[in-house]
């Protein structure tokens, strides 16, 4: 069974950094791609920013410049790095990540999603 755990979240002022974390636990795990996903407030949940199965890297036109995503297969942890925090930047933000097990075909799972606060 593969559970994924976010961390890193919290309060920060703007211009401020973050770095949010997605660690998959489980058998045998191999992350064939990462996607970070986020929903603010009265909003719907949009794409941030991902890693695909090619390891092509892709942002959001708002993070680009601002936001770096990457990934420690050795960890088996997915990371969101976040600088220049803006208060548009405050939602809920979740990992989605693609993962093959030896017992398993590529599934996506999904981490319980961990609060961005961007205030002064």
């Amino acid at each position: 069974q593969v559970q994924l755990v976010e961390s890193g979240g919290g309060l920060v002022q703007p211009g401020g950094s973050l770095r949010l974390s997605c660690v998959a636990s489980g058998d045998s795990i191999n992350i064939l791609a990462v996607t970070w996903y986020r929903q603010g407030p009265g909003k719907s949940r949009e794409y941030v920013a991902g890693i695909t199965t090619s390891n092509a890297i892709n942002y959001e036109d708002s993070v680009k410049g601002r936001f770096i995503v990457s990934r420690d297969s050795a960890k088996n942890t997915a990371y969101l790095q976040m600088n220049e925090l803006k208060p548009e930047d405050t939602a809920v933000y979740y990992c989605a990540l693609d993962i093959a097990t030896r017992d398993s075909a590529p599934t996506d799972y999904w981490g319980q999603g961990i609060q961005v606060t961007v205030s002064s």
